[in-house]
């Protein structure tokens, strides 16, 4: 055998195992594509609306926003046109608020630069807010036939399965691997398809626990299947452990004896975590602090008011992606200061029955559905 021959032969039998991995892959997702409403639709918009959502939410979870979302803002312009408020309300509930933030920002974007278009290829689409390596592949391989690869949580672990890479796919080595690889395995002018392929097989048969490798269509060709290690990878290096924040939420009433009561409510600045969402005033609890002095403390500083210090409401246990916190919520009557925002973005006084008009956090959804069904009726400190 000539010296030739023998060069070419590991990449012979790598290109054959390619092509062997694409047509068993497409062959399979032909009987086995999930059924989602953003693929009944061919139009870039909703597609792009649905791989936002899916950035950090299950797809059961999105697909009831994800219908409400393009039903109150059906295209681009509908989008760019609304108020962040609006939008921030539609998407109430799902969390990771940026995203929503970025859509509002990206459509008016859009509007402005691109004709309400979104552009078809990766780079310009890069360029718009919120949108990264993945959702920019997804959008023009899926919506615009783009030869483009995809690396979401389903494909990395697909994909380190079945060539049993070791390095971590959170981490920069891990993951400039798996892009080269996610490249040279596509097809061409059936990108998208095989994006798809390759999602859906990890999101129903190569799932990150107890995978069903004997219903895998690449069961013959992965290496940790053969190897018995298929529930070792991806690798995953030890997390940090999760800090946990006690904060403090004023439930701060301007006639608390009156059925007019209202309660004054906050709004996060822009670039503030869950920034533009509305909440109760107050924060963290600083060492050494009691809630009560927390919480006075905390309203002296956001918004420059005294408050009487009234009954515990409730306690809400809520968890984020790197952190926890448990918020204690306090019912306060205002007694000085015309409110500023100081350190908010806005202020208003609004009656408990209307609170649904705004967006909240999901923590502070839940003091105001125990809000709405308790009569108020406090005790503040010095009476009996």
């Amino acid at each position: 055998m000539s010296k030739a021959t023998r060069d070419d032969a590991p990449l012979a039998r790598q290109a054959g195992a390619y092509a062997a991995i694409r047509r068993a892959l497409l062959t399979w997702h032909e009987r086995a594509r999930r059924d989602l409403p953003w693929r009944r639709r061919s139009d870039p918009y909703a597609i792009w609306i649905a791989e936002v959502m899916l950035q950090q939410t299950q797809v059961k979870t999105a697909i009831p926003y994800y219908e409400r979302f393009l039903s109150r803002f059906p295209d681009i312009q509908s989008l760019a046109a609304a108020s962040l408020d609006d939008v921030l309300k539609a998407w109430e509930g799902l969390g990771y608020y940026a995203r929503a933030r970025n859509l509002h920002h990206a459509a008016a974007e859009t509007v402005r630069h691109y004709g309400g278009r979104l552009p078809e290829n990766r780079a310009d689409l890069e360029r718009l807010p919120g949108i990264g390596s993945y959702t920019a592949g997804a959008i023009a391989s899926i919506a615009f036939g783009a030869d483009e690869p995809v690396i979401d949580g389903n494909v990395a672990r697909v994909l380190c399965r079945v060539f049993e890479i070791e390095d971590d796919p959170r981490k920069a080595p891990g993951r400039n691997r798996l892009w080269i690889l996610a490249r040279d395995l596509l097809p061409i002018s059936t990108a998208g398809r095989f994006n798809e392929a390759l999602m859906d097989l990890g999101a129903t048969v190569c799932t990150p626990r107890s995978p069903q490798c004997e219903a895998c269509p690449l069961r013959t060709l992965c290496t940790a299947r053969r190897k018995g290690r298929q529930s070792s990878l991806p690798t995953r290096s030890p997390r940090r452990p999760i800090p946990h924040h006690d904060v403090v939420a004023g439930l701060v009433w301007d006639r608390p004896r009156s059925p007019e009561a209202h309660l004054l409510i906050t709004k996060r600045r822009p670039d503030d975590m869950l920034g533009g969402l509305w909440e109760f005033p107050g924060g963290k609890v600083e060492p050494g602090e009691s809630l009560e002095q927390a919480l006075v403390r905390e309203l002296r500083e956001e918004l420059a008011i005294e408050v009487a210090i009234g009954e515990p409401f409730m306690t809400v246990h809520h968890a984020y992606t790197h952190f926890r916190i448990t918020l204690h919520a306090i019912h306060c009557r205002h007694v000085a200061g015309t409110p500023q925002a100081i350190a908010c973005a806005d202020w208003r006084f609004a009656a408990p029955h209307d609170l649904d008009q705004y967006a909240f956090p999901t923590a502070d959804r839940r003091l105001i559905a125990a809000l709405q069904k308790t009569p108020l009726e406090v005790t503040w400190r010095g009476e009996s």
